[in-house]
C-alpha cells in the first residue's frame, strides 16, 4: 500500500525513491510486524481470556501439561493479523505471488480457526475430524497450485539443490505435487506445535531462510551468479517472509515458556502453508525439507509410531510426536524447545550453504 501511495511521488520528493527497493520494504515489513504483535498482544490475550477461550488438554498426554489447561489459545490470530497488516502495507500489491501466499495463509488459518472453535466452544480436544481438515486443506491447496500452474509455465520444474543442471519437468503432476507440499507442511507444523514456543522457533528460522531464497530467486543477476532458478516477481515474497518471521518473533514474546497464550491450529496450519507456498513459487521444495527438518522429523515420528503399532503392536517412541518422547525421557520442556531451536538454526545454515554448492 505504501509502495503505491508514496513511490509515485518520488519525482517530487527524491527521498521516496527508497520505496522502490525490496530490501527497504522488507525491513519495513519486519519492523511493522513485530511492533504490531508486541503492541496488540496484551489486548488480544485479555480478549481471549474474557471470552474464556482456554486450551483443552489431552488426557493421554504428559502429566506436566495438565497444568496448562485453560491457558488462552487461538494466538495464531495475532500472528495472522501481523502478517496481513505488514504485507499489505509494504508489498507491491500488483504482484500475484503476494496475493497467492497471503490468501492461502489466511485460508488455512480459517481451517485452524474452525478446528480451534470446536475445541474451545464444545470442549472437544479433537476439534475438526481429520477427514474434514484434510478435505479443506486439499481444496485450498489445489486452488493455489492451479493458479500457480497457469501463472508461470516454468513453475512445473522441480529443481534439485547441489546440482545446477538437474531438474524434473512435472507437467500436470505439478498440481498434485504442490498440493502435497502445502498440505504436508501445514500438518507438519501443526504436529510440532505441542510445547511452548516449539513451533514458532523453527518457523522463524525457516521463513528467514526463505526470505533470502526468495530475494535471490527474484533478482536476475543474483540468480544467474548463484545458478539458481530465476522467478520474476518472487523477490516481493521476501517482504511476506519477513512479516511471517517477525510476527512469529513478536508472538514468541508471549508464547515463550511458560506461555501466556498458545498458537492453536489457527496459527500452525496457516504458518505451515505460508512457508510451503513460498517454497513452491521459488522452486525450492526440496530445500524446504532440509530447512524445515524439525517439522519433517515431527511428522515422520507420528507416521512411524502409527505404522509400528498397527503392524507389530509396539511403539517406536514413548509418545509421538517426538518432542513428547524426550519429555517422557526426563528432559525438561525448555530443554526440548531450545535444543530443537538449535537444530533448526543448523538446518537453516545448511540450506543457505546450498546456494554456493551447485
Amino acid at each position: 500500500m505504501l509502495f503505491h501511495l508514496l513511490y509515485p511521488l518520488h519525482e517530487q520528493f527524491s527521498a521516496l525513491n527508497v520505496f522502490r527497493y525490496i530490501s527497504f520494504r522488507t525491513f519495513g515489513s519486519a519492523i511493522t510486524a513485530i511492533l504490531i504483535c508486541l503492541m496488540v498482544g496484551p489486548s488480544y490475550i485479555n480478549f481471549i481470556k474474557r471470552k474464556q477461550m482456554g486450551q483443552t488438554i489431552r488426557d493421554d498426554g504428559p502429566k506436566s501439561h495438565l497444568s496448562k489447561k485453560g491457558t488462552p489459545t487461538m494466538g495464531g490470530g495475532l500472528i495472522l493479523f501481523g502478517i496481513t497488516a505488514s504485507t499489505l502495507l509494504w508489498s507491491d500489491l500488483a504482484n500475484p505471488y503476494v496475493w497467492i501466499c497471503l490468501v492461502t495463509t489466511l485460508a488455512f488459518g480459517g481451517i485452524g480457526f474452525l478446528d480451534d472453535y470446536r475445541k474451545v466452544i464444545r470442549k472437544n480436544t479433537k476439534g475438526l475430524s481429520g477427514r474434514e481438515k484434510l478435505i479443506f486443506q486439499t481444496l485450498f491447496a489445489l486452488v493455489a497450485a492451479f493458479i500457480l500452474f497457469r501463472l508461470d509455465p516454468m513453475m512445473p520444474s522441480l529443481k534439485f539443490p547441489f546440482f545446477k543442471d538437474w531438474s524434473l519437468n512435472l507437467g500436470l503432476l505439478f498440481i498434485p505435487f504442490a498440493v502435497l507440499v502445502i498440505v504436508g507442511s501445514s500438518n507438519a507444523v501443526n504436529l510440532t506445535d505441542g510445547l511452548d514456543g516449539l513451533a514458532v522457533g523453527p518457523t522463524i528460522t525457516t521463513s528467514m531462510t526463505f526470505l533470502v531464497l526468495s530475494y535471490c530467486a527474484g533478482n536476475l543477476k543474483i540468480a544467474e551468479y548463484l545458478q539458481i532458478p530465476y522467478v520474476p516477481g518472487s523477490g516481493e515474497l521476501s517482504i511476506f517472509c519477513a512479516s511471517v518471521a517477525m510476527s512469529c518473533l513478536g508472538f514468541l514474546w508471549f508464547n515463550s515458556y511458560p506461555a501466556q497464550i498458545f498458537m492453536g491450529d489457527v496459527g500452525s496450519l496457516a504458518l505451515g502453508a505460508a512457508i510451503a507456498v513460498v517454497s513452491v513459487i521459488t522452486q525450492n521444495e526440496i530445500l524446504l525439507v532440509i530447512c524445515g527438518g524439525i517439522f519433517v522429523i515431527e511428522a515422520l515420528s507420528v507416521m512411524a509410531q502409527v505404522a509400528s503399532f498397527k503392524m507389530t503392536g509396539k511403539r517406536v517412541f514413548k509418545m509421538a510426536p517426538i518432542h513428547h518422547h524426550f519429555e517422557l525421557k526426563g528432559w525438561a520442556e525448555p530443554k526440548v524447545i531450545v535444543r530443537f531451536w538449535i537444530i533448526s538454526i543448523l538446518l537453516a545454515l545448511v540450506t543457505l550453504s546450498t546456494l554456493k554448492l551447485r
